[in-house]
């Protein structure tokens, strides 16, 4: 399981680092510390402090915005079935969900706690993964 600096996740749960740093001093979420002293989240906790951080999934409000949107987030769930994948990523306070193959999904790697981008165009949303 990846782990992921305190800077990366707090952009794919919309907090803010210093508020991260708080929730880890303060237990709500398991952090350790890599040999370069960094501090890390493992990508299991990430994923259930996303699902625990957002709000009922029928709370998040509609807003306007350009139609080429890219909206970092964690994955929290990924069910595959013999041809397509459903993936459900957790984006602030905002559940996307998006239906592509199998295939991609796997090639991507995507599963929950895995930090990855729902890139928004009309009616499609593709779901992306960076190189590192």
């Amino acid at each position: 399981m990846p782990s992921y600096r305190l800077g990366e996740a707090a952009v794919a749960l919309g907090v803010s680092v210093d508020t991260l740093r708080r929730w880890v001093d303060e237990g709500r979420v398991r952090g350790t510390r890599t040999a370069g002293r960094q501090r890390v989240i493992d990508s299991s906790e990430l994923a259930g402090l996303a699902m625990e951080s957002a709000p009922s999934h029928g709370a998040a409000t509609a807003a306007t915005a350009s139609a080429r949107n890219r909206l970092a987030g964690v994955v929290t769930r990924v069910t595959r079935d013999g041809v397509m994948a459903q993936v459900e990523l957790q984006v602030g306070p905002h559940r996307i969900v998006s239906l592509l193959t199998r295939e991609a999904a796997d090639e991507l790697g995507l599963a929950p706690g895995v930090i990855a981008t729902a890139a928004i165009k009309s009616t499609s949303v593709m779901i992306e993964r960076s190189a590192g």
